[in-house]
């Protein structure tokens, strides 16, 4: 073999290992507390507000649930590949408890963001396409009979 022709085969070949390091290392950096996305239950799909333990208020006009349906994301809408952490955190709520995805490090440097999939990127998803469905730091989604908030918090 040429000298030429293993040096670029050798240059080809770090060149891609770099590469493959570089996508595998990021979800290994874990610095500061962990990030969770939380699916706190704040209604039923009829508008009767959760009062946190589990028990219904029927408070008319709560501005913790929804007036209309039509402003909250159906979560047959999520796709569970693009969004496993609100997916993950919605399997892990039910209609009295909230739920939370698996903690989300971020790196140090802000090198991890850049490479890896975040809690984040599903809320700012969410946020852009659903726009009607925020509510403050939140976005509303119904699944079964009951609505949730989904936020990005860091206690757990």
């Amino acid at each position: 073999m040429r000298r030429v022709t293993r040096n670029f085969l050798l240059a080809v070949g770090v060149i891609l290992l770099l590469l493959l390091a570089l996508g595998a290392v990021p979800s290994y950096l874990k610095s500061g507390d962990p990030y969770y996305l939380t699916a706190t239950p704040v209604g039923d799909a009829n508008g009767t507000a959760t009062d946190g333990t589990g028990g219904s208020t029927a408070t008319p006009g709560a501005t913790a649930t929804p007036e209309a349906n039509d402003s909250v994301v159906d979560v047959a809408a999520l796709s569970e590949r693009r969004y496993p952490y609100a997916t993950t955190a919605l399997t892990n709520a039910s209609a009295n408890t909230t739920g939370q995805s698996d903690p989300y490090w971020r790196g140090p440097v802000g090198v991890k963001g850049a490479f890896t999939h975040s809690p984040f990127d599903e809320y700012d998803s969410l946020v852009q396409q659903y726009p009607e469905a925020v509510e403050g730091d939140g976005v509303l989604v119904r699944q079964g009979g009951t609505v949730y908030r989904l936020a990005v918090t860091q206690d757990p």
